[in-house]
């Protein structure tokens, strides 16, 4: 049997830069979490882990009728780092045959299943550990980490998440180009702009 590919996707911030929760914005006639499980779901991979924190109670209903398993981060004040490790945890429990997981965000209203179908091919075509999505001079999420990483997933300890797994590992990083990846939403004036183009 092959090993599977994961999903981890992060969304258990409170959006105080927002003042709303980001997650339950609508694009595109759907709440922007809604999408991203979408995504995620119709990209084949499993499981698929959902990391829920500040305002689980209020977006759960929206992915409900998903066949993802939902988790809650009670340290979610703690940043990124603590969801990845709730999310890494849950996948292993769920899951022990993995060949990797790729970490999304709820806020990256341009990820399609595309992007997703063409991460895991470049994994599989280029050999490479791990495969970042290129946008605006970085490197980042979505990204695929493959297992051996788990272990410094578990321990990150700055506050810029898996991206300091790329940057320590330049050697291991094959990239995807993804020019919209850089469209993110941290404010209202960022949403005012998503609707407006």
């Amino acid at each position: 049997m092959d090993k599977s590919i994961g999903i981890i996707i992060l969304a258990a911030g409170a959006s105080t830069r927002l003042g709303q929760p980001k997650q339950l914005l609508i694009y595109q006639e759907h709440s922007l979490i809604f999408n991203t499980v979408k995504v995620a779901v119709n990209s084949g991979c499993a499981p698929i882990i959902l990391v829920l924190g500040a305002y689980a109670d209020l977006i759960f209903p929206e992915v409900s009728n998903f066949p993802v398993k939902v988790v809650k981060n009670c340290d979610w004040q703690e940043g990124m780092n603590s969801s990845i490790k709730v999310g890494i945890n849950t996948l292993k429990a769920t899951q022990e045959n993995l060949a990797a997981t790729i970490l999304m965000l709820c806020d990256q209203p341009f990820v399609s299943t595309q992007i997703i179908k063409k991460i895991i091919d470049v994994y599989y075509l280029k050999g490479k550990s791990i495969v970042a999505c290129k946008y605006a001079g970085t490197c980042g999420v979505p990204a695929l980490f493959s297992a051996k990483f788990f272990p410094e997933m578990l321990n990150l300890k700055t506050a810029k998440g898996a991206k300091q797994i790329i940057k320590n590992s330049p050697e291991q990083v094959t990239t995807v180009d993804f020019p919209k990846g850089a469209i993110d939403i941290d404010t209202f004036a960022d949403y005012q702009q998503l609707i407006l183009t």
